[in-house]
């Protein structure tokens, strides 16, 4: 992988892949070097710097890699929101549209307190359908977002205009063209 400045650079592209006509941006390339990895961590959490943090919520499932290494860096607790069925206890959940059909995302109804500051974080930033859910999620029990952070940001797909709209802050790393 490049010695280099930019997380974009560690970021592998694959074509056609999950469909034809895709370009999957793969960070796992980015989690498997230790600069990379690193770089990308201390990127996520310079804006913050100061900032009273409470709760890390990772969106499933690259999200639980970056929120767990942020939290670990923040010394505070790390919350995964995830797909439905996966979490044991009592949950709180918020449907939300994919490109075909709709999915689930769920909570654990005591994850978060009332008035605790959360950070949001997740590796990609597309449409902004699971953010936005894991937005309502956090709210409805009375979490207070600071901002959502991710490595990449997906412009063409509205994301981020859709989590702005909402009144959210958004940090994103880097951008990528086209789907």
């Amino acid at each position: 992988m490049p010695k280099s400045a930019d997380v974009k650079d560690y970021i592998r592209t694959i074509v056609d892949f999950p469909h034809e006509g895709i370009m999957f941006r793969d960070v796992t390339t980015l989690f498997a070097d230790p600069r990379g990895f690193r770089m990308a961590i201390d990127q996520m959490l310079h804006p913050y710097a100061g900032t009273r943090i409470d709760k890390v919520v990772g969106l499933e499932a690259r999200g639980f890699i970056l929120g767990g290494a942020i939290a670990h860096q923040l010394s505070v607790g790390f919350v995964p929101i995830r797909k439905k069925g996966k979490l044991p206890g009592t949950t709180i959940s918020q449907e939300y549209k994919l490109e075909y059909g709709e999915a689930i995302v769920e909570l654990h109804d005591d994850a978060i307190q009332p008035g605790e500051q959360v950070l949001v974080v997740d590796d990609l930033l597309a449409t902004g359908g699971t953010a936005e859910a894991g937005i309502k999620l956090i709210e409805r029990l009375g979490g207070e977002i600071i901002s959502c952070s991710f490595i990449i940001d997906l412009p063409e797909l509205g994301g981020r205009q859709k989590l702005e709209d909402m009144g959210m802050d958004v940090h994103v790393l880097c951008e990528f063209d086209g789907l």
